[in-house]
C-alpha cells in the first residue's frame, strides 16, 4: 500500500465510500497551475468534484472562472462566491427560464451558456428578452467529437452573427472541446489539436473580419489542456485532474496528476479460496466505462469477474488471505460519474479523516 493512502481509523467510513486525499487534491491544484502558468487562464470544471470545498480551494488560489454541465452545478458555483460560470451545455425547454432564476437569484454572477442550432438562440433570445435580461451566448465549436457543437465554417458564422442580433443575447465567444483527443502520447496529441485548433484560428479570425467580436476562446479537457497552454490566448477547462483517476492516470501519467479520489470497501464473503465479494457495487462506482470500472490498489491483478448493484465479485490467488470485514482501497476508472453516486465524501489529511465533504450539485435541481 502506498503510504499516502493510509488511513489510521477507519471505522467512521460506511462502505464503500468515497475518499477524498486533501493533500493530494491541493498537489493537483498546484500542478494544474503550474501548467496553465498562473490562475488567470484556468476555467476549470466542476462535473468531476460537484462540491463547494474544492470550488473553494480553487478560488483560494486564484481561480475565477469555472465551467459546468448542469444548473444546479452551476448554482452551487455561483452560492461560493464565483463571479464567471459558463453552462458548457445546450439548454432547451424549461431549463431556459431556470436560468433566468438563476441569473436573478445571483446578479453578481455572470453565467453563460451554449448554442450550437439557431432554434436554441431564437428560444433563448426570447425567454431572456421577455425578462428584460441578457444571456452570455457562447458558440459551441464541433473539432471532431460529433456530441453537439457545429463545425467551423459559413454555418457556424451565421450562427454567432444571429446571436450577436437577438434581443437578449449577447455573444461572448466560442467553446472548443475535444473529448476525442486520446491519444497515447504527448506527442501524438500535440499534433491532433494543433491541426484542429488552427481551423478554429482561421473561423475566429474570420468572424472578426466580418466585424463579430470573440472576446473570448475556450479549449479543451484534461487530456489537452497542456497543449492549449502553450496556445496563447485561450482559455483552459481541466476537470478531471482535481482527483485524477485511473483511466486518465494511467494513459497519461507524463501530466504529473496524483489520484487523490479513492473508494474503501471491505470484503463481504469468500466463496472459494480464489473468490472474494466485495460491497463494491455499481451503485458506488461509475459502470463507465464498459470495460474495468476500477483498480484495487491492494490487489492490482485482481480478475473483475462479475459486478452486480451492490456487489463486486474478484478472482485472485490472494483471496485466502482475506476475510469478511477486511478493508481495500479501489480507485474508479471514471471518477466523474461516481462521484455523483455518493452523498458525501470522507476527507483525509495526514492519514486521518477530518471531515465530510457533502456532493452538492449530484442533484439535477437544488433550489433554481
Amino acid at each position: 500500500m502506498d503510504p499516502r493512502y493510509r488511513i489510521a481509523d477507519t471505522s467512521q467510513i460506511i462502505s464503500p465510500g468515497l475518499v477524498l486525499y486533501k493533500e493530494l487534491i491541493a498537489a493537483n491544484l498546484r500542478r494544474m497551475l503550474e501548467i496553465a502558468g498562473g490562475p488567470g487562464r484556468l476555467r476549470p470544471h466542476v462535473k468531476t468534484h460537484k462540491m463547494r470545498e474544492i470550488v473553494a480551494m480553487q478560488m483560494a488560489a486564484g481561480i475565477t472562472k469555472f465551467k459546468c454541465a448542469t444548473i444546479a452545478e452551476a448554482e452551487m458555483v455561483a452560492s461560493c462566491g464565483a463571479c464567471d460560470v459558463l453552462i458548457a451545455y445546450q439548454l432547451v425547454g424549461p431549463n431556459q427560464p431556470r436560468l433566468v432564476g438563476l441569473m436573478r437569484k445571483f446578479s453578481s454572477c455572470e453565467f453563460g451558456v451554449l448554442v450550437d442550432h439557431p432554434l436554441v438562440a431564437r428560444s433563448l433570445s426570447e425567454v431572456f428578452a421577455s425578462a428584460a435580461m441578457t444571456a452570455s451566448v457562447w458558440l459551441d465549436i464541433d473539432v471532431g467529437q460529433h456530441r453537439t457543437g457545429i463545425p467551423a465554417g459559413d454555418d457556424a458564422a451565421a450562427l454567432y452573427e444571429l446571436v450577436s442580433q437577438l434581443p437578449g443575447l449577447r455573444a461572448a465567444g466560442l467553446h472548443v472541446y475535444d473529448g476525442h483527443n486520446h491519444q497515447p502520447t504527448p506527442e501524438e496529441r500535440e499534433v491532433a489539436v494543433r491541426s484542429q485548433f488552427a481551423e478554429v484560428t482561421r473561423f475566429t479570425q474570420d468572424l472578426e473580419r466580418r466585424g463579430l467580436h470573440v472576446p473570448r476562446v475556450l479549449c479543451g479537457g484534461t487530456p489537452s489542456f497542456p497543449i492549449y497552454a502553450k496556445i496563447g490566448g485561450v482559455e483552459l477547462s481541466p476537470g478531471t485532474c482535481i482527483f485524477n483517476d485511473n483511466g486518465y492516470g494511467s494513459r497519461f501519467p507524463e501530466m504529473g496528476f496524483e489520484r487523490a479520489a479513492l473508494l474503501l470497501t471491505r470484503v463481504i464473503s469468500r466463496t472459494a479460496p480464489d473468490r472474494m465479494c466485495l460491497d463494491l457495487g455499481y451503485k458506488a462506482v461509475a459502470s463507465d466505462p464498459k470495460g474495468d470500472r476500477l483498480v484495487l490498489l491492494d490487489l492490482p491483478g485482481a480478475n473483475l469477474i462479475l459486478q452486480n448493484e451492490e456487489h463486486l465479485l474478484v478472482e485472485t490467488p490472494e483471496a485466502a488471505r482475506f476475510n469478511p470485514g477486511n478493508e481495500l482501497l479501489a480507485c474508479p476508472t471514471h471518477i466523474c460519474p461516481t462521484c455523483a453516486l455518493h452523498k458525501e465524501a470522507y476527507v483525509v489529511e495526514h492519514g486521518r479523516v477530518t471531515e465530510r465533504w457533502v456532493v452538492a450539485a449530484r442533484d439535477r435541481w437544488l433550489d433554481v
